[in-house]
């Protein structure tokens, strides 16, 4: 009996497996492109959160690393160098319930630019993201709780822009 089910699985098998119909290019980079260079992204918002920039820096620079065929350099001769800053980093309220503050937003803007030695071309991108919280909490306290997936978050997205043209 077993012997008659390994032929109707392998007969099986390549239709369960033949769902590589729809492919999404994950990262879109010219075979001419072997090094990057990613420069410290400043903080230049009216309030400056001191972890955000290290962390954020650092994320990029792993997820490249990883995710691409690119080498890391600090040298100046690099095929792209990306540098950015972040541009705001501001609190709002965003949902308001018995006459009180319900939800605040912590707003991350982001600039980036993407300079293209080989091509000789300067591509620039901004990224934004909300993040809300109950307004309970004390922004020290959000930036907290929030600090993993803020990076996560701004990390994908700066990414997304450069590489995968999101």
């Amino acid at each position: 009996m077993a012997l008659l089910l390994v032929p109707c699985f392998l007969f099986l098998v390549p239709s369960f497996t033949s769902c590589n119909i729809y492919r999404f290019k994950d990262v879109s980079i010219p075979d001419t492109i072997k090094t990057v260079k990613v420069n410290f992204i400043e903080n230049k918002a009216r309030y400056i959160n001191p972890q955000l920039s290290p962390r954020l820096t650092d994320k990029l620079r792993q997820k490249i690393v990883g995710q691409t065929r690119l080498s890391q350099t600090n040298n100046d001769n690099a095929d792209w160098e990306i540098s950015g800053f972040i541009t705001d980093y501001s609190l709002s309220t965003s949902a308001i319930s018995n006459q009180r503050e319900a939800t605040n937003r912590l707003t991350v803007s982001v600039h980036i630019t993407l300079n293209n030695h080989k091509a000789e071309k300067t591509e620039e991108y901004d990224v934004n993201r909300n993040f809300e919280f109950g307004a309970q909490k004390s922004l020290q306290q959000a930036e907290a709780e929030l600090g993993d997936e803020m990076i996560r978050t701004l990390t994908d997205e700066i990414f997304n822009k450069l590489f995968s043209n999101w």
